[in-house]
């Protein structure tokens, strides 16, 4: 009987352990979160963590950044959370890639055993990212976009009548600097006006500014202490490739095509970036007047201006005067023999919002034009006012574009 029971102990005891449930991992607690959120450094180590699951992030897997000293850690979900806080199946986005925690001098296990606090995943400059950990863009380059625009144009003509006119634009925009240079190119920029029909296009636009480091002249004043002024000369080149201009001003049609224009430039001044910048420019153009079937000379000169007025590129003015001369003309009956050309213009741009992270902005314009190249044409002032939105299919954070915490100081 001893033996029997001694077993039958035995067996319930054994029974018990095996229907026994597995022990369960610690659950994750978390530290108060603070308010706002700290933001991980975009610099240092980020590491994957599995911290077991949550009622709110059933995945349990998390984004830690450590400090070993404090043997503490910030640490954000690897997915973004909805509305109510919940884990979602979309991942971080724009995120660096986080080492695994195998990989990293302290085991994964010990870090486990470390103060977690609630943070928010860091992100590229130009970008930010909220609670939920979605991103969003809040720095725009608008001189490296592809844009789409349209716009109500009225124009009042040389014969004084106001034709209601729309402006379609189209232009690819780049920006690449190197080391005291900026280079900037335009491709396939065009303007399309319907209502009094014209058209403006050019296949391919470069120029350059650049930073001298030696000054071209050194003056000294002597009231009070000597003062040094350097002034450096920052001469560039603009080049222009197959521009087209077709209008019509009732039964009269001008049309021309640059083959070239080349320029030589003079910043006036420029920002440190070297992206605003006042400047002035001259230099002659091949063009052919294909209406009348004859090829000209056009050198001209230009005062203009483009500034971004703001750190993260939502407002930017642009000006501008411009004065041609037609050389080597044939005589056409109705016009001078060496007719002439003047152009002012001043336009703002603002970026209103942005759709999927791509700008939509707001674009205003005023611009005069005088001219005496189209035969016939009464040679006044004709004046034109523009207003609508520009919408650009790609724009990236500027090059100057900062972090987003060091934006929100």
């Amino acid at each position: 009987m001893l033996v029997s029971a001694v077993t039958l102990g035995f067996a319930l005891l054994v029974s018990q352990v095996e229907d026994s449930p597995p022990a369960q991992p610690p659950t994750l607690v978390l530290q108060p979160a603070r308010n706002p959120l700290p933001v991980q450094d975009a610099e240092r180590l980020v590491v994957c963590l599995d911290l077991g699951p949550t009622k709110a992030v059933p995945s349990g897997k998390w984004r830690a950044q450590c400090d070993h000293d404090q043997r503490s850690c910030l640490i954000t979900p690897s997915h973004e959370l909805d509305a109510s806080g919940q884990e979602t199946e979309r991942p971080l986005e724009r995120v660096r890639a986080c080492v695994s925690e195998i990989h990293v001098p302290v085991p994964g296990e010990s870090l486990k055993t470390y103060r977690m606090e609630p943070s928010i995943a860091d992100a590229p400059p130009g970008w930010y990212r909220d609670e939920r950990g979605r991103v969003m863009q809040f720095n725009f380059d608008l001189h490296r976009r592809i844009w789409l625009g349209g716009a109500w144009s009225p124009l009042q003509t040389p014969s004084k009548v106001l034709e209601n006119r729309v402006r379609l634009d189209f232009g690819i925009a780049l920006e690449v600097p190197s080391g005291k240079h900026l280079h900037r190119m335009r491709l396939l920029e065009t303007e399309l006006f319907l209502g009094e029909p014209s058209f403006d296009t050019t296949l391919f636009r470069y120029d350059f500014s650049v930073e001298r480091d030696e000054p071209l002249f050194r003056v000294t004043t002597f009231f009070g202490e000597p003062r040094r002024h350097d002034i450096s000369i920052n001469l560039g080149t603009w080049i222009e490739v197959l521009r087209v201009e077709e209008l019509e001003r009732g039964e009269l049609e001008g049309g021309f095509l640059t083959w070239a224009t080349v320029h030589a430039t003079l910043d006036l001044w420029h920002s440190e970036d070297m992206v605003s910048f006042v400047r002035v420019r001259a230099g002659p153009s091949a063009e052919r007047d294909y209406k009348n079937n004859m090829s000209t000379l056009v050198p001209g000169a230009v005062l203009e201006g483009d500034l971004t007025l703001d750190r993260d590129g939502f407002h930017h003015l642009r000006f501008g005067a411009e004065a041609e001369k037609v050389l080597l003309s044939g005589r056409v009956e109705g016009r001078p023999l060496r007719p002439e050309r003047l152009k002012v213009y001043a336009g703002y741009e603002l970026i209103l919002l942005a759709i999927n992270d791509q700008p939509l902005s707001l674009v205003a314009d005023a611009r005069g034009a005088w001219r005496n190249d189209i035969p016939h044409l009464p040679t006044r002032w004709e004046w034109s006012a523009s207003a609508g939105l520009r919408f650009s299919l790609w724009a990236p954070a500027r090059h100057t574009a900062p972090l987003a915490d060091k934006a929100r100081n």
